[in-house]
């Protein structure tokens, strides 16, 4: 007879959605069928595509279940699992002690960033080991709202919800495929943002093609890519002329002097400039400040990956930061906080601003271009540098848990050359990615399922639109006769072998027996607002609205302003003003701007190795207007080459009418490595391989251009490429 399925509920932790999921599993422990969990009180029964491919994610041909060495001929072998940590670990020590602890470098990329315990135990490591080469996927992504908020000044008060906003804006962020707005739109977006239109939300997007968010829009701008930051500054301007900003706060939170400098610093954006600059309609940029500055009194505007991987990236977060202060568009005194973190300890939300702290202007520059650290960081755009350069700090051995830098990276050539002049490279990938075809070891850790977890947490952010917090049991045990871990207990486990105990969010773990999994969640959130043993009380976790606090009147002390024009901003912005911020047009030299898009059915390269995902999408299209597809000779399904003043790719097009003429939109993350021939139309096509990190790189956070790339786009003369 035929055992029952169980039914299980947990949370999906692909990305910042957590959507809560039921699965349904085998007496083998084998998932055969997830779907949504309509108990869960945040996503309501909605789960996005990658999330439903558990089953493949988990079971499939292409999951690693044992870990790999690479062997004298470029090939792969097995190896048991504490004799690979062994070996890794001798290593390491030899680094260490031939070169310094700064010599050992460690990448945490987003495929491991929701692992609540593997987050914060790479952080014990590298403390415990004394190494300061500590790279994330932040500092790649939009790492320019750090650096705003250090720069600008913060409100103390806290974040708006959707609920309390009768006007968003949205710059170069497609939350209804990404999941990424913070608190407003990550779970559940599109029928949130449904329910809030139909209170009368008001929504502008400002995105260089139509996006499935920007299908709801009541006003969308399809600028050329990479004007944001001018954009911005000419909406202030028309804001300043027209009276519209709210001077009472101004006046509170900003300054009289203050303001006088920003108004003279806008001069130069005029309207018609700006959208002529822009490729806008005239009249395009007085609609949408008007319907955000005049017709509405709260909401703000809101940032995503595409400015910030565009030019002038920091600008462009700091003008959007203006325009939210101008406007007041901030949780008053009196008002309610919505969202509060249920996993750290209870903070208190006042009206008043957090000074600059101009923190990462203050670390010791690095060796590579002078470029500090950000949040305790070194800026992954210089990690290929780091590797490259020799002399004291050079990294010579790294361990990438969760990335796929090979892929991801911008100038994919210089990372390639990176990877090869490693002394060591540990991949922690549960699937045979670029990254982990160039690792020496192959570690392959246990999949979400197979792990207990929380969500993703940080002191000060409300990452949901409500105050929930869930536990996730690990439900399923790892296949029969595999050898996988947690990707904690590597770090663990190599810091034991070289002698280290481990500083875990303030406890010190036995060195000689490791913990469990709980164990560390249970320190991990040690005095929460929520404790731990009644967030696992439920299932589907739970929305705390006995939790939700008010903004408290500001102190009498709290006299701090934001920084709205310091002399580095106001340099920058003068350079754009002047016309010397290159977008790569000039003399028509080049006729496109790549812009990079997200893809419903990936998270970046999470996902290539499902077969459910790659059959509906076997590579990324260059897509292009219709009316460029006509202009330039190309039908569906043409290969053509897309060259930089870097390099050259090829790609396949397909006509997209959502994507405003002289753009070229495509998702990143695709292809192969730089010195293999691959069938782009079995791979898809690196736009990774375009962009140069020695020139094309902010200087404050060495964020490289990685949208808004000049490009020529040709009709291809070769045949397939072999495989």
């Amino acid at each position: 007879m035929t055992e029952p399925l169980r039914v299980e509920r947990a949370f999906c932790r692909i990305c910042l959605g957590h959507c809560g999921v039921v699965l349904r599993v085998d007496q083998d422990d084998q998932i055969v069928e997830i779907r949504g969990d309509r108990d869960h009180p945040l996503t309501r029964g909605y789960a996005c595509f990658k999330g439903l491919q558990a089953e493949e994610a988990h079971h499939g041909p292409a999951r690693l279940l044992h870990p790999l060495r690479k062997n004298s001929e470029g090939g792969f072998d097995e190896i048991f699992s504490e004799q690979a940590l062994d070996e890794i670990a001798a290593k390491l020590q030899q680094s260490i002690d031939q070169y310094g602890p700064d010599s050992v470098a460690v990448y945490f990329g987003n495929g491991s960033i929701f692992n609540s315990t593997a987050v914060s135990m790479q952080a014990a490591f590298l403390d415990a080991i004394g190494s300061k080469s500590r790279f994330t996927s932040y500092t790649i992504d939009q790492s320019a709202k750090t650096l705003s908020f250090e720069r600008l000044g913060g409100w103390a008060g806290g974040n708006l919800q959707l609920e309390q906003c009768d006007v968003i804006m949205l710059i170069g962020t497609n939350p209804l495929v990404s999941h990424g707005l913070l608190g407003f739109l990550a779970s559940d977006p599109t029928k949130r943002l449904k329910e809030a239109k139909a209170r009368g939300l008001k929504l502008i997007v400002i995105d260089p093609r139509v996006t499935e968010t920007a299908h709801f829009a009541d006003l969308a701008i399809q600028p050329l890519p990479g004007n944001d930051p001018a954009i911005l500054a000419a909406m202030i301007r028309i804001i300043l002329a027209e009276g519209w900003e709210d001077v009472d706060f101004c006046d509170r939170y900003v300054g009289a002097d203050a303001m006088r400098q920003l108004r003279m610093a806008m001069e130069p954006f005029d309207e018609a400039r700006v959208e002529a600059l822009s490729g806008l309609e005239p009249g395009a940029l007085r609609a949408i400040t008007t319907m955000f500055a005049r017709d509405s009194k709260q909401g703000a505007a809101y940032t995503g990956t595409g400015p910030s991987m565009a030019p002038h990236s920091n600008l462009m977060q700091h003008m959007a930061d203006c325009l939210n202060i101008v406007c007041g568009r901030y949780i008053r005194a009196g008002d309610r906080v919505l969202s509060m973190d249920m996993m750290t300890p209870p903070m208190e939300f006042r009206a008043e601003v957090i000074p600059p702290s101009r923190n990462s202007w203050a670390a010791p520059p690095s060796r590579i271009r002078g470029v500090g650290s950000l949040a305790g960081e070194k800026t992954t755009g210089t990690l290929a540098d780091e590797i490259l350069s020799p002399g004291a700090e050079q990294v010579r051995c790294l361990i990438s848990c969760g990335g796929n830098l090979a892929s991801l990276m911008p100038d994919q050539q210089k990372m390639l050359k990176a990877f090869k002049a490693l002394d060591l490279c540990v991949s922690i990938d549960p699937y045979m990615s670029n990254s982990a075809r160039l690792a020496d070891y192959v570690i392959p850790p246990r999949m979400q399922y197979e792990r207990a977890d929380l969500p993703v947490s940080a002191y000060g952010f409300a990452f949901f639109p409500e105050s929930w917090v869930g536990y996730a049991p690990a439900i399923l045990t790892p296949p029969r006769g595999s050898d996988v871990m947690e990707e904690w207990y590597f770090f663990w486990a190599i810091a034991k072998r070289l002698g280290k105990s481990l500083n875990f969010c303030g406890t010190m773990l036995d060195r000689d027996t490791p913990p469990t999994t709980d164990e560390l969640l249970a320190i991990r959130c040690e005095n929460p607002l929520a404790p731990l043993e009644e967030i696992k009380q439920h299932p589907s976790g739970k929305v705390f609205k006995e939790a939700q606090t008010i903004v408290l009147p500001p102190r009498p002390e709290a006299t701090a302003t934001f920084d709205v024009m310091p002399d580095d901003v106001r340099d920058e912005l003068a350079d754009v003003a002047a016309g010397l911020a290159s977008t790569g047009r000039e003399a028509m030299s080049f006729t496109h701007l790549l812009s990079t898009r997200r893809m419903r059915n990936f998270y970046n390269s999470i996902g290539m190795h499902w077969a459910g995902s790659r059959q509906r999408n076997p590579y990324n299209p260059a897509y292009l207007n219709p009316a460029d597809m006509t202009t330039l000779g190309l039908n569906n399904g043409d290969r053509v080459t897309i060259s930089s003043d870097h390099a050259s790719i090829e790609a396949i097009v397909e006509a997209d009418a959502t994507v405003r003429p002289g753009v070229v939109s495509m998702a990143v993350a695709w292809g192969g490595l730089p010195d293999e021939e691959f069938d782009p139309a079995t791979h898809g096509a690196s736009t990774n391989m375009l962009i140069s990190t020695d020139r094309d790189a902010d200087p404050l956070n060495a964020m490289p251009r990685m949208s808004a790339i000049p490009v020529n786009i040709t009709r291809s003369i070769a045949e397939t490429i072999p495989a």
